[in-house]
């Protein structure tokens, strides 16, 4: 359970503050809500009720610098995970995005950026569809790892680079 004044991940809408924890009437009946902050925009404004699991798995708390050294410290030994059929590759990296596992969002941004690399070699790009699910992975790993370092979301890339091992 999270208490006011926490700090988490919230899907990939990304770091909230927890502002409240209030009962609210939305849907004809009272409930209580965790409300949600974006850091960075007081207008986004998140209420996921504290009883329903489905909406609760989108929170995540944020790992701490340590937790990110250690996530970094494993990139290079992390698989990659092609998939060929485009229909089973599109619902496998939506799975990834909506689970939010930092180990499977490093695999799938590995993936994509060699892909990415392996098709400009040869003069093609990524389909579109995948440079979605790159640019949703990045977006949500590299905002979480510019808050627990304490940087700007601009240095993630080059932090990672000087400390890959």
């Amino acid at each position: 359970m999270y208490k006011v004044g926490d700090m988490v991940m919230y899907g990939t809408f990304g770091i909230c503050k927890v502002t409240a924890i209030e009962m609210r009437d939305f849907t004809g009946e009272e409930q209580e809500y965790y409300i949600l902050k974006h850091i960075s925009s007081d207008k986004n404004v998140f209420y996921v009720p504290t009883n329903i699991e489905a909406a609760l798995s989108k929170m995540h708390s944020i790992c701490s610098k340590a937790e990110v050294d250690e996530l970094i410290s494993h990139m290079n030994s992390e698989g990659l995970i092609w998939i060929d059929n485009d229909i089973k590759r599109k619902e496998e990296y939506s799975r990834i995005i909506k689970d939010a596992d930092k180990h499977e969002i490093i695999r799938l941004i590995k993936t994509l950026y060699l892909r990415r690399k392996e098709l400009s070699g040869i003069g093609k790009k990524l389909r579109s569809t995948d440079e979605n699910y790159l640019s949703l992975a990045e977006n949500m790993l590299y905002e979480e790892f510019a808050y627990a370092l304490n940087i700007d979301r601009s240095e993630v890339v080059e932090y990672i680079g000087k400390h890959i091992v």
